[in-house]
Formats: structure tokens, sequence, C-alpha cells
């Protein structure tokens, strides 16, 4: 990569290169000082290279090095040679060579960081990294994180172009539309006192892409959502947003599946994929096998659910849920029955914090006994309960009961995670894909009186329990799906209603009115007059794989310039108040609070 500046990267230079002049230009990432010899380790996002000044072979060149510290920019030139023996660098693909200097220029000076570019810094005040995020940005695992996140998405585009995939980019300025969140308004000058929103996904646009004959289509797309946020959230984020025509959803899922499978081994060839074919779970087994949407299937300890082993058993903790049509749902982690008083509240404090009402431990004895606070309800009942967890001598048993099956499961599978960490079971390095599907369509919501779409408005029922919709919508299934990689859900699709009548009537049944529905839904109601295909997509958080193939457990990581968790972008001090000429000009006031 030759420029006016430099003849070589310093990651470029290898043993072949021996005897050759180069010119290198870079940042100081060490510095070391012998007496007449200065050794400096030149870094720019391509690698490290040793250069070495010497007082007695290059007088002046070693007079310009002496001021330069860690973070200078310098430019240095030289011939390659092989290091001394026994001097050799096995960690750094440069290692067997450095260059001789004998010119050397300071392009830059730095002021001293405010922490640490060249080593890792455990608990590094995160607020002071994104406040220099451009620092942050040098330090080699960010510029790791930061290339491979480019080499996933150029694999990504390469993967889809293959299958046929066209890319289009759709407008950041729309509609203000119901997605599931709130909107981030842009208010007009042309037209005062009415406001852009930007998308929190091209949904509705990459369906009229449908009906206007692009039949498979993707893009990186930017998306914004005004929500509270989390480690797997911020404001603005990427989504690999694909749509395919004449499409069921098994040809969007063998789709994907070959490019997910595909980029993994492009891009992280190291990492093993646990099954392929990925496997596939209905939503209701995921929930009642692993109390989660996102499964994490890298390890078992899977739920069990007891309520027929306990269903004599005179103890109102299972026997009023289980009179009530919920469920008992039981984890067995092997070896745990010496498990502290301590150990045990702290998984007690979980599950509640996850909704349970209490948690429930037995740990098993050496002759099949139970020990725990509940043991004196289950007394002639050992041995059904063993049966069905399969647990045995030395091993704790995890229980939750709740009249709200999907609770009591969610709650355990919390604690299941938490166990799968304590006993080093989840697996590192290994990808963990699964797909979920059948997803119920709706959801009622108590507040509001009605039933709410569970993922967007747009998705399919299930062909078999159309005729459901009205008279039962919450036995409804939705062609919906998810890819789980890890406990993470990794993106979301669906197959589309493409016939108007039957979109009209599931946005009913969610409470729009007939002109509720052509105001915010018009376009794509006229267009699925006109010939709209079969069509059904999936959109793959961008942020969210880079995050995962990093092996980090927050998207800021793998984002270049990530907000804060309360949105604030502390390096370029945003949002801020704008000048009273501009709110003037949008016809805009701000009301103080009071």
């Amino acid at each position: 990569m030759s420029t006016s500046f430099r003849t070589h990267t310093c990651g470029e230079l290898r043993s072949e290169h021996v005897g050759e002049r180069v010119t290198l230009a870079g940042w100081v990432h060490r510095r070391r000082d012998h007496g007449h010899l200065a050794f400096f380790d030149l870094r720019d996002r391509h690698g490290i290279t040793q250069v070495v000044t010497n007082a007695d072979d290059a007088p002046d060149a070693h007079a310009a090095a002496e001021p330069a510290r860690n973070e200078w920019v310098i430019q240095v030139s030289g011939v390659v040679r092989a290091r001394p023996d026994g001097t050799t660098n096995a960690e750094l693909d440069t290692g067997a060579i450095e260059v001789a200097v004998d010119g050397f220029e300071v392009l830059n000076p730095s002021k001293v960081p405010p922490f640490y570019i060249n080593e890792e810094q455990p608990g590094l005040d995160e607020s002071l990294r994104l406040k220099h995020r451009y620092l942050d940005l040098r330090r080699p695992p960010m510029q790791q994180r930061m290339l491979m996140r480019s080499k996933l998405a150029s694999a990504i585009r390469r993967s889809l172009e293959d299958e046929g995939f066209v890319e289009i980019e759709t407008p950041t300025l729309i509609r203000s539309t119901p997605e599931g969140a709130r909107d981030f308004v842009v208010p007009s000058r042309l037209r005062p006192g009415e406001f852009y929103a930007l998308p929190q996904s091209p949904q509705q646009l990459k369906q009229l892409l449908m009906v206007a004959g692009y039949d498979r289509y993707f893009q990186l797309a930017h998306a914004y959502r005004d929500e509270d946020l989390r480690g797997d959230r911020q404001p603005e984020h990427t989504q690999v947003d694909i749509e395919m025509s004449f499409v069921t959803e098994e040809d969007v899922i063998s789709t994907v599946e070959r490019v997910v499978t595909r980029v993994a081994k492009e891009v992280v060839p190291e990492r093993p994929i646990l099954h392929e074919p990925f496997p596939r779970l209905s939503y209701a087994d995921a929930m009642s096998r692993y109390g989660s949407d996102k499964p994490d299937i890298r390890f078992g300890m899977e739920l069990t659910e007891i309520s027929d082993a306990v269903r004599e058993v005179d103890f109102r903790v299972f026997s009023e849920p289980i009179a009530a049509g919920g469920a008992v749902y039981a984890i067995t982690a092997p070896g745990c029955g010496d498990y502290s008083r301590k150990q045990l509240d702290e998984l007690i404090d979980l599950a509640k914090r996850h909704g349970a009402k209490g948690l429930v431990h037995l740990a098993v004895q050496a002759d099949g006994a139970l020990h725990g606070p509940a043991a004196k309800f289950l007394e002639g009942h050992e041995a059904g309960l063993l049966a069905a967890t399969g647990a045995s001598a030395g091993d704790l048993v995890l229980v939750v009961a709740d009249a709200d099956r999907h609770a009591a499961a969610e709650a355990l599978g919390h604690v299941r995670l938490e166990m799968g960490d304590r006993l080093g079971l989840r697996q590192p390095g290994v990808l963990g894909y699964v797909w979920v599907h059948n997803f119920p369509m709706f959801t009622w919501d108590k507040d509001g009186q009605r039933w709410d779409a569970t993922h967007n408005p747009f998705s399919a029922p299930v062909p078999e329990d159309v005729d459901r919709m009205e008279s039962d919508p919450g036995s409804v299934r939705a062609q919906q799906y998810d890819l789980a990689l890890n406990g993470w859900e990794a993106g979301g699709g669906s197959v589309r209603i493409h016939q108007r009548p039957l979109l009209e009537k599931a946005f009913a049944l969610m409470g729009h009115t007939v002109d509720g529905m052509r105001d915010e839904f018009g376009a794509l109601l006229d267009a699925l007059e006109y010939g709209a295909p079969p069509h059904g997509g999936i959109a793959i958080g961008l942020d969210r794989w880079a995050a995962l193939y990093a092996e980090v457990d927050n998207i800021r990581e793998v984002m270049a310039f990530p907000k804060t968790q309360s949105g604030t972008d502390l390096m370029m001090d945003a949002p801020s108040p704008i000048a009273p000429k501009q709110l003037e000009e949008l016809r805009l006031r701000v009301v103080e609070d009071d």
C-alpha cells in the first residue's frame, strides 16, 4: 500500500525484504532506549514493525528521534535487516526483521493520552474511552474488532450477491409509523409543523420493493429506535435487511442459513458451528426446554416440566399454580448439591429479578433423600421427582412454579444460563445457531384491551390457523422465525401478508380503524392491490453479529462511535441545544420543565 509517505505498511515486511530500502509511517507504539541505540515499535492498523536508530551509524536520525514518544506520528527511512539471533519476536508477523533507520521525521507530536494505547487497562472507565473514542479506536484490540466487522460486512455482501440478491438503498427520512418503539423525528423546515421519522426498520419499503419486482433485495440498513438501552441495543444500529419474493418460510430459512454458514466459515473459520444444519425449535418447545425464545443450545441442563411428578404433593407453592393451569419446571445442576447458603441466595435473587415468586432448591443426598427447606413436603415423592429430573446423588434440583407457564419457564431459563456460566458449560468459541419459529401471532394487551402483534403487524399467519384469527386470535401462529446464536437473538423475520383483505383483518384485530390504516399504512395497503407477490424476509443485527463473533457482550465494542447507556455521544457532546434561529426557522420552541 505505497503512498507518498510510505513504501510499505507496518505489517508488511518479512525476511524476503531484507536488504531493501523502505519508508514507513505510523504511530510510536513503544520506545526503548539503550544509550546510543533507540528501538521504536512503529504501528499502523496493519501491524507493528521494529525500527532502530543508531547514534554511531546515523547520528542525525538518532538526534531527530530523541524527542519522539508514544503516539507521536513519525516517518522513517532505512534498510530492512534480519534481527540478531535470539531477538526475533514470534508474536509479530514482522518479528524476524527490523529497519535500520537513517532518516527520521516527526510528522506530528502527541500529547500524553488519557489512557494507554499500547496495553490493556482492566477496569478502564468507558466514559473516558467514549470521550476520546478516536484514541480508543487506535488500540489494537479495538482495531482488530473493527477490521473483523469490515470483513464480516464484505463477506455478507459477497454471499448475498452470489445468492442473486441486489443491494438497494432506502431513505432515512420517512413517515412515522407504529413499529414497536418510539420514533426519532425530524422537523421539516419547508412543511412547518410536520415531521419526518427516522426508520426503525425499512419494513414497508422492502415489501414495496417486492411489489416492484426486485425479487431478492438486501442492504446494510441504518435503523433508529428511541428506546431504553442495554448491552445489545443502541439508538442507531445497522441491520442486514433481506427480502425475497415467491418464497415460503422454508425458502427463506434455507437461503439465510446458507449465507450465515458461509459467512461464519470465511470470517471466523477457527470457530466451529455446533450443528449443521441448524436445529429448529417451535416457540413452544424453546420456552418449555430452555425458558427462552433465543436459547443458548451450547449446553444441556434443559428445563423439565415436573407438574405430574409433584401433582399430589401437599405444598401450596406447587399445588396452587398447577390448579390454576400453570406449571412446575425444574433443572438439574450436576455436582452442585453442596452449594452454600450464599450461593443459593444469589440464585433465588436472580430468579426473583426475572419474575419468579421464589426458587425451590433441593440437594440430592447419597441415599436419594432430598435436602432443603421444601424437602419435608416431598417425603414419599422423592423417587418420582428424581426420575422426572434425572438427578442423582450430589446434584442440585432448582424449581420454579407459577400459574403463568411462560413466566415460570422464563425465570428458570435465566437461572439455567447462570448455572451454565458457573459450571463453564457455555463453550466459548463454539457457534450454537438455532432457528425458533411458529411464534404466537398475537399477544393480549391488558392495558389497551386489544391484541398486539408479537413481532410486527405484517407477519402472515400459518395457513391452517387463518380461520381462527377472529374467533381465537391467541391460538394463531405466525410464519415468524428468529435466528438465535449463543443466547442472543441474531435476527428475526417472517413471511409477510401479501393480500390486502387479510392485512386489514390483522390490523383490525390490533385496534386500527379503517381511516387509521389508510393514514399509517396507505402506501403498502394500496400496493398490495397491484399484483403483490408472496414474499418474506429477515433482518439480522450486524452489530450483534459482530459482537458475537468478537466474543464481547456489548455491541459498543464493535461500533466505531456508539452512544452511552443514556443515549449521549460524549465525544461530539450530543444531543445538544440548537440555536434560536434554527428553532425559529423550524417554527419550534423548547418547553422548559416546571
